[in-house]
């Protein structure tokens, strides 16, 4: 399975189904923020609230077509939201040069990762101590729990992930998993499938209880879930160069790209 067009249009699409689901669990928890998205150009528009980083779009240009950027950008103007853009570099040189003329900006980079999944694998390396698992539908209040005491050490995202309670409850796409040492909860990580791909997200641990071996037990279940569930391909998305990457690498992920999230100069 090869790094190319065809591949990162899957990934991207399955990124971006996800982020919609997302939104669409935001609406229904939480009306006032206005939650929505729409389709435009095969890209995923969406808006999760002004300050939200699921507020951008996924798969702009991926699907060859010059993406109507006039119409993205007056939706998010209308909802008084700044325009932010996930670019694949194998979408071509003519959208960065045409963001630039817009005025738009690097803001971030990600590397995608993914990983061919024709059989279940045990990972190397994992520690007996810990035991991962589905999460019942009843505990996806702990799950959110979970994740923003494992962020807690990232501010900006705290208030997003205590907000997030109630998105997971009303989100029914995604399959929550739960890591354990002791018996105790002590990790989590989230499960989105479309059309093959396994989107890995959302994996985190609470700060006591890290180097127990928890995300790579998290990883195992996942993957075997995912398998287990007829998916071809595995993804997940880390900083560059990061131990998440590196992580990811060494069990058998490989980078497909290094995506870069752009966004309207005048909004910095």
């Amino acid at each position: 399975m090869f790094a190319d067009l065809a591949l990162a249009a899957r990934l991207e699409g399955a990124e971006g189904f996800s982020g919609a689901q997302f939104v669409e669990a935001r609406a229904r928890a939480a009306p006032s923020v206005g939650a929505q998205w729409i389709r435009v150009s095969g890209a995923h528009v969406m808006f999760d609230g002004v300050a939200s980083p699921l507020t951008q779009t996924f798969g702009l240009g991926m699907n060859g077509e010059d993406p109507d950027l006039d119409r993205i950008e007056a939706f998010f103007k209308a909802l008084g939201a700044p325009a932010f853009h996930e670019v694949c570099p194998l979408a071509g040189v003519p959208l960065t040069a045409k963001l630039v003329e817009r005025g738009y900006k690097p803001v971030e980079m990600s590397s995608v990762l993914y990983r061919q999944l024709n059989a279940v694998v045990e990972l190397a390396g994992s520690r007996s101590a810990v035991t991962a698992r589905n999460a019942a539908v009843y505990e996806r209040r702990l799950y959110a729990e979970l994740a923003a005491e494992g962020w807690s050490d990232t501010p900006e995202l705290r208030q997003f992930l205590l907000d997030l309670t109630e998105v997971v409850v009303n989100k029914d796409d995604s399959v929550l998993f739960l890591a354990e040492l002791g018996g105790k909860p002590v990790a989590c990580a989230a499960l989105s499938i479309n059309q093959g791909v396994a989107l890995m997200a959302g994996a985190c641990t609470i700060p006591e209880a890290r180097r127990n071996g928890a995300q790579l037990a998290l990883l195992n279940s996942r993957l075997r879930y995912a398998t287990a569930h007829g998916c071809d391909v595995a993804m997940l998305c880390a900083q560059p160069g990061s131990a998440s990457q590196r992580n990811a690498e060494r069990h058998g992920f490989r980078i497909a790209y290094t995506r870069t999230k752009w966004g309207l100069a005048e909004r910095y």
